[in-house]
């Protein structure tokens, strides 16, 4: 069987990074604006839904929580999802747990503004296989995660990784899309953006089963910080110029050891 290997290597990526004009912000004169960061999966019955403002870019935390938002889900067969308020921008539901294949359509109210997106929800692509990878590249030892598995013939699929470290918060590793290994066998390497694995280090691989605009939004995100470009905002799929993402995502887990 071919084998397409997916390889994330920051420094490779830097070589391949986009060179589009890209329009440099003031971070700390910017209006605030609307910052909806909505991940709903089948991982869990319980749905969170961050609403927050826009805050500096130097400030100690670049979001501050809105209370008073009105947050609903609603799904193509007419299931209505209610969020309610908890703390620090939250909005939770207790019972909703999505359904691949369904069209869920989000509707956020804040102080008469009101703001939407949709997404389809992907079915997963199933994992043949896991484990750790050692690449030795300019003299330094490189550990990654690997994730092997034979990708659906002529559907266009699209994935995303966080990872969490030795018990540490699940954080944004890795877009992929399968442009151009559409029905093959491939291997995704996965590490952290900003920490590199060395021996010893436990780690938990959340994949996400995405759609193509969570995949634009999380693309953009990466590129944007592995080139040399001022940071931005990556292209939000919902509307009234609000920040953020709408995605409803199939997602599993893996755990994995570096050995030592």
């Amino acid at each position: 069987m071919h084998v397409r290997q997916s390889f994330t290597l920051s420094c490779l990526l830097l070589l391949i990074s986009s060179c589009e004009e890209k329009m440099d912000l003031d971070l700390n004169k910017a209006a605030a604006r609307v910052v909806i960061d909505a991940q709903l999966s089948d991982a869990s019955s319980v749905q969170r839904i961050r609403i927050s403002h826009s805050v500096g870019f130097d400030d100690p935390i670049n979001t501050s929580g809105i209370k008073g938002a009105t947050v609903s889900v609603k799904d193509n067969e007419n299931r209505h999802y209610s969020f309610q308020y908890e703390k620090d921008g939250y909005y939770i539901h207790r019972n909703f747990k999505p359904v691949a294949g369904r069209i869920y359509t989000l509707n956020v109210a804040v102080q008469k503004q009101q703001y939407s997106s949709s997404c389809q929800m992907p079915a997963y692509v199933a994992v043949d296989s896991t484990g750790i990878s050692e690449k030795s590249l300019t003299g330094k030892t490189y550990f990654f995660a690997t994730v092997t598995f034979k990708d659906p013939a002529k559907v266009s699929n699209y994935y995303s990784y966080t990872l969490s470290i030795n018990g540490g918060p699940f954080r944004f590793a890795n877009a992929q899309s399968d442009q151009f290994n559409d029905g093959l066998k491939v291997t995704h390497y996965i590490s952290d953006l900003g920490t590199n694995l060395v021996p010893g280090d436990g780690v938990i691989v959340r994949r996400y089963c995405v759609d193509e605009k969570t995949y634009q939004y999380w693309n953009e995100y990466q590129n944007n910080n592995l080139s040399n470009a001022a940071p931005s905002n990556p292209k939000s799929n919902i509307s009234n110029n609000a920040l953020g993402y709408f995605s409803v995502a199939s997602v599993k887990e893996y755990q994995l050891k570096i050995g030592q």
